[in-house]
């Protein structure tokens, strides 16, 4: 199991270890500031996205010896005149999401204003995917909830084939490429967004998607956390079908699949959009351990009175093993679990509100 737990929040990276008398932190890092992304890289370095507002993102590498230095963040050409229609802006607004490649050195980065960039020297330099950024399509984007951006939540890469990703985006669905990126298509069929107007409903860039994830042994398994429920493809997200059965609510942000057993994954639900807060102010987490047909809630450790958490997109994670987990709120709990989530406990930590969590061992595995 990982015993190295990395936990971006909105005022600093915390690195949590596990020792004889369990986790605790081992070291913090950019203290007052916001770090969205956070990914532990193939060669020992580790690489933090800080959100600094008027400052704008930043990127830092630290490498294997614990020295950190700043990195060129990804950036947008020049807007042209011919994209005048364009209602995106063409500048960085956060990094947020950091994935391995699949082949040494190579990270993808999914941004907001909707941008997928490419690195394939660990981070040093960046390379917009200019065959999604051009497309005429991406123009219907939809921006995120409070603010006005798109943005790219998942890059999902197959461990067969690094050419072959799935990206979440939020508010605009599902898309694919074969080969690389040089060709994209939306891969929707099956999702519904139920606040769309009536007759929309199916309309394939209009899917509102909080987060996907696919089991690493059977990349065609992809789960979907939906604004409006669950879905699961098992064609590598050609075809979805909605799982009705997850409780005690349908609506959350995150999502993790089992590693190596396709039919297990991890939610954690939330009282819908009115609300945003753990359902009958209780932390549970929902598993599925038949591919959706059944759920089991799992409270044990966990709170279960006067607990108003929320947990994010990428606050949500699992360890090679898929035995070891944690997540961690917008109210600053971190929870982990040795057992596949049947038992959880908290580090002696109070933490700002956490936006990320990743176990060091991510490292090839989307």
């Amino acid at each position: 199991m990982a015993d190295r737990l990395h936990v971006g929040t909105r005022k600093g990276l915390f690195e949590l270890a596990r020792g004889a008398r369990g986790w605790d932190i081992a070291g913090t890092h950019f203290l007052g500031d916001p770090v969205s992304a956070v990914l532990a890289c193939e060669d020992g370095s580790l690489l933090a996205a800080l959100d600094l507002g008027h400052f704008g993102a930043k990127l830092w590498r630290r490498d294997p010896a614990g020295t950190w230095s700043e990195l060129a963040a990804p950036a947008f050409p020049p807007k042209p005149e011919d994209a005048a229609d364009d209602p995106h802006p063409w500048t960085l607004g956060r990094i947020w999401s950091l994935q391995p490649g699949g082949v040494p050195g190579r990270i993808w980065a999914g941004t907001m204003p909707g941008g997928l960039f490419r690195s394939d020297d660990g981070g040093a330099t960046w390379t917009l995917n200019e065959p999604l950024w051009r497309m005429p399509d991406r123009k219907r984007w939809m921006g995120v909830a409070g603010g006005e951006q798109p943005g790219i939540s998942a890059v999902l890469v197959d461990p067969r084939d690094p050419d072959r990703l799935r990206l979440g985006v939020s508010t605009a669905g599902v898309w694919a490429t074969e080969d690389g990126g040089r060709t994209w298509s939306v891969i929707n069929q099956g999702m519904h967004n139920e606040y769309m107007p009536p007759g929309q409903e199916g309309d394939p860039i209009a899917q509102d998607i909080h987060q996907i994830a696919h089991c690493a042994a059977r990349p065609d398994v992809v789960w979907c956390q939906h604004h409006n429920g669950v879905f699961r493809s098992e064609d590598g997200g050609a075809n979805w079908r909605e799982v009705t059965a997850i409780r005690p609510s349908k609506f959350g942000f995150a999502v993790v699949a089992h590693p190596q057993d396709p039919a297990t994954a991890w939610f954690v639900p939330a009282a819908k959009d009115e609300r945003r807060y753990a359902v009958d102010a209780r932390v549970v987490v929902a598993r599925t351990r038949d591919a959706g047909a059944s759920f089991e809630v799992l409270d044990r450790g966990l709170p279960q009175r006067h607990a108003y958490d929320l947990v994010w997109r990428h606050a949500l994670a699992v360890d090679g093993t898929g035995e070891r987990l944690a997540f961690g709120s917008t109210s600053g709990g971190l929870w982990i679990s040795d057992d596949g989530g049947d038992r959880w406990s908290a580090p002696e930590a109070r933490l700002p509100p956490v936006a990320c969590v990743r176990f060091a061992d991510a490292w090839g595995r989307a």
